[in-house]
């Protein structure tokens, strides 16, 4: 699907911003940050080439890419201790 915004000129403020993108990248954070894109679909929503490059730039812009919390790390911390017998 295609989405097309007309948005007046008179609003940039700075000529030399590539606007289009700018929103085309906010979208696809946004969506990130929701829930409702993947790495996958931001990938290919900026037209990165690998997933490292969807890594980077949500680290560029604050956003975690690992849903990994500290329960996560506790269980595995249990779950390795008992494959350790300990």
């Amino acid at each position: 699907m295609n989405v097309i915004v007309e948005i007046p000129e008179q609003i940039f403020i700075s000529p030399e911003a590539d606007v289009p993108r700018e929103i085309l990248e906010n979208v696809a954070l946004e969506g990130f940050k929701s829930g409702q894109l993947t790495i996958y679909q931001v990938r290919r929503i900026l037209g990165f080439e690998t997933r490292f490059e969807v890594h980077e730039f949500l680290a560029k812009h604050g956003v975690p890419w690992v849903n990994y919390s500290v329960e996560d790390m506790e269980r595995e911390r249990e779950t390795f201790r008992e494959l350790l017998g300990r």
